[in-house]
């Protein structure tokens, strides 16, 4: 299967991110061998930094360095795909500044739960940063579900148990980008949970 064929956004709507940026990953994955989805910001402003560009793009060196920091010997995506490890962003287009306005991240989540739902063994949900948390509580508010993921700092929530839909829902930090290489206190958390959910599905 491949998302791209299932998920997509005709209309566009969203002001404040970089619509020749949109992507929705195309990547051929077995939809049943899947127990960890993990959901970073938003699209690279450059195409060729995408997960699945190959070619050592960005989000792949960061993320291969993640997975390596939390114990899991891979070398490359295919590698964490091959674990049952699927990744995606929440917005699918690039940013055009700092931030993600709220309007999109809600309008960019109906394309999430869409993929989502192509995932029926998922166990564990890696939420990489804030988009990504407000993303997932999106989709439940829009059902009548309620947050999945409280309000406050992730360093205070982390640790926490939340469940979205009989799925372990994670709260963490972005690990694709060049933030993760600044970031040292972040990054040791990121590896934790990412072993948390290795270990859930172990």
């Amino acid at each position: 299967m491949r998302v791209n064929e299932h998920v997509g956004c005709s209309d566009f709507p969203c002001l404040d991110v970089k619509h020749e940026s949109y992507f929705i990953p195309s990547v051929e994955v077995k939809p049943e061998s899947v127990s960890i989805l993990l959901i970073s910001e938003a699209a690279p402003a450059n195409l060729s930094d995408h997960y699945y560009a190959g070619g050592q793009s960005l989000f792949e060196q960061t993320t291969v360095l993640a997975f390596n920091d939390a114990g899991a010997k891979v070398a490359s995506i295919q590698d964490i795909l091959a674990m049952g490890a699927y990744l995606t962003t929440a917005v699918k287009c690039g940013k055009t500044g700092c931030g993600i306005e709220t309007s999109t991240i809600k309008e960019c989540s109906r394309l999430l739960e869409k993929e989502l739902a192509l995932f029926p063994n998922v166990q564990v949900l890696l939420l990489m940063g804030d988009v990504s948390i407000k993303a997932l509580n999106e989709i439940a508010r829009r059902a009548g579900e309620g947050r999945v993921i409280p309000a406050g700092s992730t360093y205070k929530i982390r640790d926490g148990q939340y469940h979205f839909r009989g799925r372990r829902a994670l709260p963490s930090y972005l690990q694709a980008g060049p933030s993760f290489f600044i970031e040292k206190s972040k990054r040791k958390m990121i590896a934790e949970d990412i072993a948390t959910a290795l270990r859930l599905i172990a």
